[in-house]
């Protein structure tokens, strides 16, 4: 009996070492930031709508670190030192992932010693070009290019263009997001080098004299449109 207790007692006291272990580890600290990019050049996308995945290796849970892209495709997250398996899902972004050189799929490996900056490259479907954003009076309005990016067999056509305004700094086509929009359709594009919208700014309360923009593009099949840079717009 004596035997039992001794044992139950020493596993007891072995459990509150590894749990005491857990508690103990120090918080994330090294800080790991960056963009989505395309040759360098950002990828501006949706607020809150595009994210992709780090997988911490050595611990039973396997459970992703979600981490969210902002509106002008830069992230930031605190981790561990490690090493971090990233991968965006097939369904996330405007965009096809690249197949990475090390590991000949589209899984990254990035290796993080201290906080660092860490652009993700990645291929988009289209990319906006020449984007000039103006204003006068109750009027908005916006020239730019569209550039197609991937052709051949991975190729998709243009659903619509659209031109979204709103009074804060988060604009793209969620309703909450603007407050006067205008689109065309693909098939109503005559010259990709060469698309006007406009919109008509209702009143704004409190009043203000500007309103802030930008132009996207949605491709056919893919959820996730990609916009020009916000630009405040005088109004």
């Amino acid at each position: 009996m004596k035997f039992k207790i001794h044992l139950c007692l020493m596993l007891l006291l072995g459990l509150g070492l590894v749990s005491c272990e857990f508690d103990n580890y120090d918080e994330p600290k090294s800080m790991l930031e960056g963009r989505l990019v395309y040759n360098g050049e950002p990828i501006n996308v949706s607020y809150n709508d595009v994210s992709f995945q780090l997988w911490e290796p050595g611990w039973q849970k396997k459970t992703p670190i979600n981490v969210a892209v902002d509106q002008d495709g830069s992230y930031s997250t605190v981790l561990f030192n490690n090493t971090y398996k990233l991968i965006i899902q097939p369904f996330q972004g405007p965009f096809k992932s690249k197949t990475n050189d090390v590991t000949k799929s589209d899984t990254i490996l990035v290796e993080v010693k201290g906080s660092q900056t860490f652009d993700i490259e990645v291929l988009p479907y289209y990319m906006i070009r020449s984007a000039q954003l103006t204003g006068s009076g109750n009027k908005a309005s916006a020239t730019f290019k569209v550039e197609q990016i991937i052709t051949g067999l991975d190729a998709k056509s243009v659903e619509f263009v659209g031109f979204y305004t709103n009074k804060t700094f988060f604009v793209d086509r969620s309703s909450s997001n603007n407050i006067a929009s205008a689109t065309l359709n693909g098939a109503d594009i005559t010259d990709m080098n060469n698309i006007s919208l406009s919109v008509d700014i209702p009143a704004i309360n409190p009043a203000q004299n500007y309103v802030y923009g930008r132009v996207g593009v949605k491709i056919a099949g893919v959820e996730d449109m990609i916009f020009s840079p916000v630009q405040k717009i005088n109004l």
